[in-house]
């Protein structure tokens, strides 16, 4: 079972671009965010004519995120619990019926910026609520796992310049702290399972050249759940796909399961 991740930065803006892809690299499941449509005026067609089933929780203009699969899916749920008031639409799940089943958890987690601040505490907080949620998912000891685009740099090692980083809200101590906080949960990152080393990286800046000088960060993750990550074969970063016409800044993550 091929599973991705893409950040895609407006389903109007990458009309063609998510479908050229998804001919490409045929992912059984893609975890979308940021699709930035409320649900019914999302253009489902285009993957439904695909073969995908698709589920999007949407905001108007902002966030939003979307399940797109080729395997039917069950229990699907939108928000993450913990807070009745949160209006943001960053988090959607649902249990992927292949051979083994596999429940999937698609977010967008908040950018935080500026920090100090109000959006910094909001950032913090939706993390403390997805940690309490994933100890939940944990309990059942089923196949799960959370993948998007988490707006953490876990090391410095994950930019290619950390330096200009250290006071942005992705790479703060209490960021990565709580992002740490989560993997000693018992989750492994499927990439650093996988690749090991500087140099690799999921997101560039439309601005200041940052793709020509490859000034990159790695911020879009799969966590994996001990009973999913007995099933990981692999994990690559689709690098390519920044190059095309039209990308979103962001580009795809993939694991492969035996599932």
């Amino acid at each position: 079972m091929k599973i991705a991740t893409f950040n895609i930065n407006g389903i109007k803006a990458r009309i063609d671009a998510l479908p050229q892809w998804l001919d490409e690299a045929k992912p059984d499941v893609a975890l979308l965010q940021e699709i930035k449509s409320v649900d019914e005026n999302f253009p489902r067609e285009f993957l439904e004519d695909r073969g995908y089933q698709v589920e999007t929780h949407g905001q108007k203009g902002f966030n939003g995120v979307a399940i797109l699969s080729k395997l039917p899916l069950e229990d699907i749920s939108r928000g993450l619990p913990g807070d009745d008031s949160d209006e943001q639409a960053r988090w959607i799940e649902a249990t992927v019926m292949g051979d083994t089943p596999i429940r999937v958890c698609g977010l967008y987690l908040p950018n935080g910026n500026p920090t100090p601040g109000p959006k910094y505490d909001y950032k913090l907080a939706w993390m403390e609520r997805m940690y309490h949620h994933a100890k939940t998912l944990l309990a059942r000891e089923e196949p799960f796992l959370m993948a998007g685009d988490y707006n953490i740099i876990p090391q410095d090692e994950d930019a290619k310049r950390p330096e200009v980083w250290q006071e942005d809200a992705l790479a703060k101590p209490e960021s990565r702290a709580a992002y740490r906080k989560l993997l000693n949960l018992g989750f492994t990152e499927a990439f650093r399972a996988r690749t090991q080393g500087p140099g690799h990286y999921s997101f560039w800046d439309y601005q200041a050249g940052a793709w020509n000088k490859n000034d990159g960060i790695r911020i879009d993750h799969f966590l994996l759940s001990p009973a999913c990550a007995d099933l990981l074969q692999d994990c690559q970063i689709d690098k390519y796909v920044r190059a095309g016409h039209k990308p979103s800044d962001h580009v795809p993550v993939w694991i492969d399961l035996a599932a």
